[in-house]
């Protein structure tokens, strides 16, 4: 591999590109598995992990024994090697996705480079401050070798030049980023595994909520606000559209306690900007003169906004949510995810629902979305399979001796 030529770019941890270590490692190598369960013991004895839980995701994410279990669970089928270098292009409004991202890579058994946010966010220097310092212990010097961690400004010359070092290159950014990106000058075996617009929604059983005790709504209210207000539904897996599957005597029920909970729940831990309640009524203004199956709507306070669906637009997944504005559609006939489910679609949280059956509905319909469908309260939990992608096996390559 030809020598990567130094480039303007900040170093926030590693040694220069020139010196790079691309020679690859096995998947789930002994070093990868090594340094990143030290890097998950690290960061969990941090203060910060209570104070950010998505660090704390991250950090539980990379524990030793969820390490081992995705290990066994990739199985020896064929042999298997890292495929060389990686680019990773991180997304600038989701703090931690570039340590996830990384961490991928690296139990591929591959070289990365990942370009980190230029945004001032206290998650990414505090992960970075880790990694750096592990790096620097003699037990991961080779994985320390094989990862820069880097910043600079857009720049197609310097993507260009690193893209065409690199065998495959993750790509996380809306449609028109990841176009503009594909356009660049890129490894001749390169692989590229694209993230662009996705969409999510939450089918909740209103039965399921009326039935539930106090703890058991507590944690229901606790899990969406994970997954929706902690990135403001900025996530590409974060819910905009909330189904109750059921009557509508019984879900309108289920609504009156899961968003009063919901809202009494906010109080505490929710400070919404002026600015952000304003882009909120906007988007409910807009919902009012673009939307005709909008029916109605409801707000708490400016910590929630809901608009009630008669049907589902066939474009809903145009429709989106900020800072806790949400839409809603009651149904007892979920074949309508056949109207509406597309190729966008990615991510369905759910509550009191059989999952496995959800499953064997999308295969049945043969549905071209909806990758994972997880209980609420995981919707930002990443794995090695994401948006579909088994990473672990796309990252690597089979040495066949057939």
């Amino acid at each position: 591999m030809k020598q990567i030529p130094e480039l303007p770019v900040t170093l926030r941890v590693g040694d220069a590109l020139s010196v790079l270590e691309c020679r690859p490692l096995p998947p789930y190598s002994e070093q990868a598995v090594n340094f990143l369960s030290a890097l998950s013991k690290a960061l969990l004895a941090l203060p910060a992990s209570r104070q950010y839980p998505d660090i704390a995701t991250f950090a539980y994410w990379c524990r030793s024994a969820n390490l081992a279990r995705m290990s066994r669970d990739f199985g020896k089928q064929y042999p298997r090697l890292g495929r060389g270098l990686v680019l990773h292009i991180a997304p600038a409004n989701v703090p931690v996705n570039f340590a996830f991202s990384f961490a991928f890579g690296l139990l591929a058994g591959n070289a990365n480079i990942v370009r980190i946010p230029e945004a001032d966010f206290p998650q990414v220097e505090i992960i970075c401050d880790e990694i750096n310092r592990l790096f620097a212990m003699s037990e991961h010097s080779r994985i320390g070798a094989m990862n820069r961690l880097i910043r600079y400004p857009r720049s197609d010359e310097i993507t260009g030049i690193l893209s065409a070092h690199c065998q495959a290159r993750l790509l996380w950014g809306g449609d028109a980023t990841i176009t503009h990106l594909r356009k660049l000058p890129t490894h001749p075996r390169g692989v590229d595994i694209a993230f662009a617009d996705r969409y999510s929604f939450c089918l909740m059983n209103p039965a399921a909520v009326v039935d539930a005790d106090d703890r058991e709504i507590t944690e229901l209210t606790r899990g969406f606000f994970n997954d929706t207000f902690l990135l403001d539904q900025n996530a590409c897996s974060s819910p905009h559209l909330v189904i109750w599957q059921g009557n509508e005597a019984q879900a309108e029920r289920a609504k009156d306690r899961f968003w009063s909970a919901m809202a009494e729940y906010l109080q505490e831990r929710y400070n919404i900007a002026p600015v952000h309640a304003v882009d909120k009524f906007v988007n409910l203004c807009r919902a009012a003169n673009t939307l005709s199956e909008a029916t109605g709507s409801r707000r708490h306070d400016n910590l929630i906004y809901r608009v009630s669906l008669n049907a589902l637009p066939a474009d809903i997944e145009r429709h989106r949510g900020q800072y806790g504005f949400f839409y809603e559609y009651i149904t007892e006939d979920l074949s309508c995810l056949s109207e509406i489910v597309g190729e966008r679609y990615q991510t369905l949280t759910s509550f009191g629902v059989d999952r496995d059956g959800l499953v064997q509905q999308i295969i049945e319909q043969g549905l071209t979305g909806i990758d994972r469908i997880v209980p609420v309260g995981k919707a930002l939990d990443m794995g090695v399979i994401w948006d579909g992608y088994n990473l672990v096996q796309e990252l690597s390559r089979i040495v066949s001796t057939a």
